[in-house]
């Protein structure tokens, strides 16, 4: 067994590869960038070594400098993690001539695997489905329109060498090809450095179910079960389930099967995943066809680890110094149900729109990795099969920064239950308590998701939240009961607040006998959004609008985060902000906005002035941190709705923006190539 390792990674991903290496009593080298100086992973690893500037292609992508410290520092091993390095044949090639040993699989695997279109020949031919499409070199756009024409639209356009949800596009028609082709080879190029595409038929009504394979050298292979990972935005998975809510048994050994006849077609040894695209409108569930294969761990690896109880990442790195699997295929069963969500810096309020800052406040659930790489509990493995259990893998820090140069993804948050619904319930419960201040956060929308009625009936697609959420994301929807629960708790915010104000001032005195202090009235108007709620407090309870609401809240003055409980003693957290006159209660993934008065002043309360948002219809903002790839109009053009403006390129995705309104170009602010703030101002209209 190794004595040292090196990671060649960032983020929660480093802390997950050093977190194992410590409980098996191997020492951890970490290698950092000037913008992860002082990150969590660079403080639990025993070593750490400095690799260059902060972006990737200056530091983390440099495997000159990896394999210089891994032998500088003495490692005799290095595991890559996830994405940077992790599926680059020429990086394990180069470490097999430094007789360093690569936790991961052969060099032949990834690059046979690695080429989408090479991958799906041999997925062919070791007799795995695939779906219809065109596997050659296209030449030009010209090109790509016939061979949509003649596969039958919808189509996907997909870089060769992508991943990660970069370099894909959607076409329904011809005019989509023409669009998005182009585009699909630029970002193909500035993400991978290879601009060939290819094109294959788009199976409608699809889920996306993969399948978790892990190897030895010794040859045997076997399927550790699948994944759910069907709720996806822009091809990016948001939530990953295991198992799957649509695979039977049959189905499952099916699937299985197939992904280790091509893990061993290609001599595949250590964790990979075979990801599928499954027809859900085919209830046989024989219409699976092959993607691509991962070869690498995943980032939702951890819900296999929760229903299995095995800790991939042991499994690598005992692989890879050479021992055999300790497990057979029979070995491997399904214990309860495990949910995974991806706690990202977006905005879903603006279009999901990218979100950099620092994070001024950050407070999870449970902790996350500590300093010194142990695992924080039995609830914090996620894998104990009791009730259930929370786990929350991350690798930032309160006052650190969420920066343009890497994935925007926060922190990923982890239930285990017995049962399908009880590990959602136990997400929205967990979601409740999840505090991020500073940036754009998602936690209110993946709370929106676990609730969700189609969520919760299994019927999933790729297409989910684009028909679930067409016109965007507003926040959770409540029921009439949860608005009066919600009503309640903040006059009892605001009773709570005006006491201990009033204790504190003691400049009156009030008629409950208490020198020094004003009665505060138990009767209030509680504003929320545009409904108006009357509220009489009582103890215990109170009176909304005539109907009894039972429960308690604990929250006290200078406290950020507070719980409730209803009637029946069920739970809730609830995190609670001043905002000028308002109170913002979150909770149940929705912010709440509430104007609580005495009800005295009720009257008083519809000539209050509410401020107007200034019109910005006559100027193209800029909605993202970016850079301004191109600009699609000039000065005194005219525009109509729906044309390209410009696009902004962020997180190494290209954003159009497009005119929202007929008019004509005023003015041009900014330039091709040019850095933007959120917020700035591209360009104006007459």
């Amino acid at each position: 067994m190794f004595s040292k390792i090196l990671i060649a990674n960032r983020g929660e991903i480093a802390c997950r590869v050093i977190t194992t290496a410590k409980k098996m009593g191997i020492a951890t080298v970490a290698v950092y960038s000037d913008a992860d100086r002082h990150a969590p992973f660079v403080k639990m690893a025993d070593e750490a070594v400095h690799i260059g500037p902060s972006p990737a292609a200056e530091s983390y992508l440099v495997q000159d400098r990896i394999i210089a410290a891994a032998k500088e520092t003495g490692a005799e091993a290095i595991h890559p993690g996830y994405g940077f390095l992790s599926e680059r044949a020429g990086f394990v090639e180069a470490l097999d001539k430094e007789g360093i040993a690569f936790i991961g699989p052969p060099a032949g695997a990834i690059a046979a695997m690695g080429d989408k279109i090479e991958s799906k020949k041999l997925a062919r031919e070791a007799g795995v489905n695939v779906v219809p499409g065109f596997v050659g070199e296209i030449r030009d756009t010209d090109h790509a329109v016939e061979i949509s024409n003649d596969i039958g639209y919808p189509v996907m356009m997909k870089a060769s060498a992508g991943g990660g949800g970069k370099g894909m596009r959607l076409a329904y028609s011809e005019n989509d090809v023409r669009e998005g082709f182009e585009a699909t080879k630029r970002e193909g190029l500035s993400s991978f450095g290879d601009d060939r595409v290819f094109i294959e038929k788009f199976i409608e009504n699809p889920r996306h179910i993969e399948i978790q394979v892990l190897g030895d050298k010794h040859g045997n292979v076997l399927y550790v079960n699948e994944r759910e990972c069907s709720i996806q935005r822009r091809h990016q998975k948001v939530v990953e389930e295991a198992p799957s809510p649509f695979v039977t048994p049959k189905m499952r050994k099916a699937m299985g099967e197939q992904c280790v006849a091509l893990a061993k077609a290609v001599d595949y040894h250590s964790a990979g995943t075979v990801e599928l695209i499954v027809s859900g409108a085919d209830p046989t569930g024989e219409s699976f066809y092959f993607l691509e294969m991962n070869t690498r761990l995943q980032v939702e690896h951890p819900v296999t680890e929760a229903i299995t109880g095995i800790d991939l990442v042991e499994q690598m790195i005992r692989v890879a110094a050479g021992e055999k699997l300790s497990m057979s295929q029979d070995d491997i069963g399904i214990h309860g149900w495990s949910i995974e969500n991806r706690v990202y810096a977006e905005d879903p309020y603006r279009g999901f729109l990218p979100s950099t800052g620092r994070l001024t406040h950050y407070s999870p659930p449970i902790p996350g990795w500590s300093e010194d790489g142990e695992v924080q509990g039995k609830a914090r493995r996620g894998v104990a099969h009791g009730a259930g259990s929370v786990r929350v893998d991350d690798g930032v820090f309160e006052g650190g920064e969420v920066s343009m140069f890497y994935d925007p993804m926060i922190a990923k948050l982890i239930t285990w239950a017995p049962t399908r619904d009880e590990a959602a319930d136990l997400q929205i419960e967990a979601l409740d308590n999840f505090r991020i201040k500073g940036l754009g956060h998602n936690v209110d929308f993946l709370s929106a998701i676990m609730q969700h009625p189609r969520f919760r009936s299994g019927e999933l697609t790729t297409g989910f939240i684009a028909e679930e959420y067409p016109e965007g994301f507003q926040g959770a929807p409540v029921s009439a009961e949860f608005e009066r629960r919600l009503a309640a708790i903040a006059a009892g915010i605001e009773f709570t607040w005006q006491s201990r104000a009033r204790r504190i001032s003691g400049r009156l005195d009030g008629d409950d006998g208490r020198e020094g202090v004003q009665r505060v009235t138990g009767e209030w108007l509680v504003k929320l959004g545009d409904k108006r709620f009357e509220v009489v407090l009582g103890d215990g309870h109170a009176m909304v609008d005539g109907h009894r609401v039972e429960g308690t809240c604990d929250w006290m003055p200078g406290m950020a985060q507070a719980s409730a409980t209803d009637a029946d003693g069920n739970g809730f957290g609830l995190i609670v902000e001043r905002s000028g006159n308002h109170w913002i209660v979150t909770t149940r993934g929705a912010a709440h906005r509430a104007l609580v008065l005495p009800l005295r002043l009720s009257t008083h309360e519809s000539l209050m002035i509410e401020k107007e948002p200034p019109d910005l219809s006559k100027m193209l903002i800029c909605p993202m941190p970016g850079v301004l790839v191109k600009l699609h109009v000039g000065a005194g053009e005219d525009v109509q709705p729906g044309q390209p403006l410009a696009t902004v390129e962020a997180m190494k995705m290209e954003n159009i923006l497009r005119a929202e309104k007929e008019g004509r170009i005023a003015s041009i602010n900014a330039e091709e190539g040019e850095s933007l703030a959120v917020d700035a101002v591209i360009l104006e209209l007459e």
